[in-house]
């Protein structure tokens, strides 16, 4: 009789990446899948990659991380939104954010989520 042995690795990426929800309604869509907000009420795919992608944020150590997913489609705004990022949800809508590193011990990239807008307006 063989028996196999099999050893599991387990791998946690560090996440240096901080996530600040800057409406209660972006919140509630991460956490909750849905939003009371009746103003801002989003079809369950949009919410359900909304969730993914803010996962996706999450999990990069940085923002320079984020130019090597393309489905993200990371870009930096021009215009009217100098210095904000965004990056694809759906072929309709896009997160915007900012980002900014803290120094102290360790560099930590705070991601202020402001926006989930429909681009095509």
């Amino acid at each position: 009789m063989y028996i196999r042995k099999y050893s599991y690795l387990r791998l946690e990426q560090i996440s240096d990446m901080e996530i600040i929800f800057e409406k209660e309604y972006l919140s509630d869509l991460y956490y909750k899948g849905k939003t009371t907000d009746k103003k801002h009420r989003f079809q369950p795919e949009v919410a359900r990659r909304y969730k993914l992608r803010i996962e996706a944020l999450e999990s990069a150590a940085s923002v320079e991380d984020l130019f090597q997913i393309n489905s993200l489609h990371y870009e930096v705004l021009k215009g009217d939104k100098k210095g904000i990022s965004s990056i694809r949800v759906t072929d309709q809508y896009r997160i915007e954010f900012t980002a900014s590193k803290v120094e102290s011990k360790t560099i930590v990239t705070v991601c202020n989520i402001l926006e989930l807008t429909n681009h095509y307006k």
